[in-house]
């Protein structure tokens, strides 16, 4: 049975997710994390700026990025930059930003190639990986339909997006299944029918690819709104 926290809003819902972060980040001496961008983080973000937690103690990744400079608008890692690793002085050298600068598959080895620094061979297992989810049901930037879904060795790749002409890094679903816990922040009504579909829907990550983990027997903790929550059993 998944574990699904529902909120008034979409600010409350984001501090319970903030809190359970930092609950199980500070379960060990040293912790991975990773996070994804999107809008609905940005006030887990701010809340994490003014934290009183010691962030020397955490290695810090991305779950996706878009291909962009690391100081454009869209810039996962700006976001997070801005709005918590900056003002909380975050160690730069346990920041494992995915260099988006340079050509997407390029990037793409370089960052697993950064995993396998931190981690050593194998299938990463990070202690806390954040994820959100699309009105399609995408998460991290893998989107309906596609073949990488059906990855399960590699660490990270390169992938497009047709509906959105944007190029992308993002996880593999090996990571994304090995994580010990995932945390599941998702807001807003558009999210509504789409989470219905993948907590009751036929079990196919193919066409709701935020089911990787989520149906398969991972850890998990669902931080809902209201409204992204309408449809639910709850």
């Amino acid at each position: 049975m998944s574990d699904l926290r529902q909120f008034h809003d979409t600010r409350q819902a984001a501090e319970a997710c903030a809190a359970h972060i930092l609950k199980k980040l500070s379960e060990s001496p040293q912790s991975t994390l990773a996070i994804s961008g999107g809008s609905s983080p940005r006030t887990m973000f701010e809340i994490f700026s003014t934290a009183a937690f010691d962030w020397n103690r955490v290695q810090l990744f991305w779950v996706d990025e878009r291909c962009v400079p690391p100081t454009d608008a869209q810039s996962n890692f700006k976001l997070a930059n801005d709005t918590w690793l900056a003002p909380a002085k975050f160690p730069a050298s346990n920041i494992h930003r995915v260099q988006t600068e340079r050509d997407p598959q390029d990037a793409a080895e370089v960052y697993a190639d950064e995993l396998r620094l931190v981690f050593g061979e194998g299938i990463p297992k990070f202690d806390v990986i954040h994820r959100g989810m699309g009105p399609d049901a995408h998460t991290a930037s893998l989107f309906p339909g596609e073949p990488l879904i059906d990855d399960r060795t590699g660490l990270a790749a390169a992938v497009f997006v047709e509906k959105l002409n944007s190029r992308r890094v993002t996880l593999l679903p090996a990571v994304l299944l090995a994580t010990k816990h995932t945390v599941m922040l998702v807001t807003g009504p558009d999210k509504a029918q789409p989470l219905a579909d993948v907590l009751y829907g036929p079990h196919d990550p193919k066409k709701f690819p935020c089911q990787l983990t989520v149906r398969d027997g991972g850890d998990v903790a669902w931080f809902l709104d209201l409204l992204a929550a309408g449809k639910l059993r709850i």
